[in-house]
């Protein structure tokens, strides 16, 4: 009798362990991919006629493209916001770094039980205010922000100290790696991703993988033919931007193969984004329209980037939302997917990948100060915007759909009735906020 107890509690205890490891596996895998510096206008399945995307393309007829999605201008900028939740004005402080006082979704994710890793760009520990930020050389703040393991460029290494493509300069989980000249740094990156997910396969995983590409320098890949010389491999030329866009897309396939293989890719959600619009040196065509890169700049060129989100176990068939995401509804997407209670500025759009009811967003905001050289510092600036009009603190109301460049502000004596009740509108939503100084 006693024997058959024990066996029968064993059973017991078997099955209750299966059905835990069972409803743990259910949890989705995220990868949140985001590109440097890459507009909408760069990938095939908004149109563009200038490069070849056919991984992300293929992730975007088979779950959902994203028509507008609204970044931040600059890298930093849209860093701090992605991984927080919350407009610039509440916690961005120095261009290039984020405060130990904030939450990120990498803790989120952590605490929500998912193993965690970062890699690519990091450019978040102030390296260029070390008389300012007393922490600037802690290799070990991606843990703090969440992260278990990481591999980045720009940790406490700065760009003049090693570039990022040829002969990297790397850090990897506290250590400097050696350096090569014929490794590049989006190999080691993706090789980096690559080995987590596999090592991690049999748990819940979040990656974030800000990827260094398509940043200037913009210089050969190891799929240019001028590659094989290596003296040649930090040679600029606007002609290799095509070849980084389909260096991006190689590896974004590489990810999606992998996934594939360990038959994980049914339920990850796989995110690609970028972080803000294209250099202003590159010229993309969408059919015969020539979209010039307005990288810094509050134009829908700087802040209309790309998102594609691709999760066979939720999404079953292609879906374009034409409605607007902007970059502080990541974060309450990721909480509400691990249900957890968060405060944030941004709306999350999980409804919307799981197929429930969901309201979209009528305008976004973005509060643009970005600290950082003459350039970008002329351009800062707020605004709020629906999808067809767009409203500046100095009154100044375009019509997007009409001047997408913003050459023409309306004449606020001859707006429409309509005209007038949206002005009003975006000038309430104004008052949510700061006033601009």
């Amino acid at each position: 009798m006693r024997t058959f107890k024990r066996i029968a509690i064993l059973f017991v205890a078997l099955f209750m362990l299966s059905s835990s490891t069972q409803v743990k596996k259910t949890q989705p895998n995220v990868i949140l991919i985001m590109a440097d510096d890459m507009g909408y206008e760069c990938l095939g399945a908004y149109g563009s006629t200038s490069y070849h995307t056919p991984n992300i393309d293929k992730m975007a007829s088979e779950g959902i493209l994203f028509s507008n999605c609204v970044s931040q201008p600059l890298c930093t900028p849209s860093r701090v916001k992605i991984m927080t939740g919350k407009y610039n004005y509440r916690n961005y402080d120095y261009f290039g770094h984020l405060s130990l006082s904030e939450y990120t979704f990498g803790n989120l994710m952590q605490e929500a039980g998912y193993e965690t890793c970062i890699a690519g760009k990091w450019q978040l520990n102030g390296l260029a205010y070390k008389d300012s930020i007393e922490d600037w050389n802690d290799n070990t703040r991606p843990h703090k922000f969440g992260f278990e393991e990481y591999c980045l460029w720009q940790l406490t290494k700065t760009g003049r100290e090693g570039e990022r493509y040829a002969d990297p300069l790397i850090e990897e989980n506290g250590k400097v790696l050696e350096r090569n000249k014929d490794e590049y740094g989006p190999d080691i990156f993706s090789d980096f991703v690559l080995d987590f997910i596999e090592r991690k396969k049999d748990k819940p995983f979040f990656v974030y993988y800000p990827m260094v590409l398509v940043h200037d320098p913009f210089v050969p890949t190891p799929d240019s033919r001028v590659w094989e010389n290596p003296e040649l491999r930090y040679k600029k030329d606007n002609a290799y931007f095509k070849d980084m866009v389909a260096y991006t897309d190689k590896i974004v396939g590489r990810i999606i193969q992998k996934l594939e293989e360990l038959n994980l890719d049914e339920n990850t959600l796989v995110i690609f984004t970028g972080d803000n619009g294209t250099n202003i040196s590159i010229g993309s065509h969408i059919g015969e329209e020539l979209i010039v890169g307005g990288k810094g700049k509050t134009t829908d060129a700087g802040t209309h980037v790309p998102l594609v989100v691709h999760w066979p176990a939720q999404i079953k068939e292609k879906l374009v939302f034409n409605e607007l995401i902007e970059f502080s509804d990541f974060f309450p997407t990721l909480a509400e997917l691990t249900e957890t209670d968060i405060e944030s500025d941004g709306k999350s759009f999980y409804p919307l990948l799981t197929g429930d009811t969901y309201q979209p967003r009528k305008t976004a905001f973005v509060h643009y100060d970005p600290r950082w050289g003459d350039y970008v510092n002329r351009h800062r600036n707020q605004f709020v915007r629906t999808l067809e009009y767009k409203l500046y603190p100095d009154s100044r109301f375009y019509n997007l759909t009409s001047d997408k460049l913003e050459k023409n502000p309306l004449n606020p004596d001859l707006l429409s009735n309509d005209e007038l009740i949206i002005r009003t509108a975006l000038e309430n939503e104004f008052k949510k906020h700061p006033k601009w100084k």
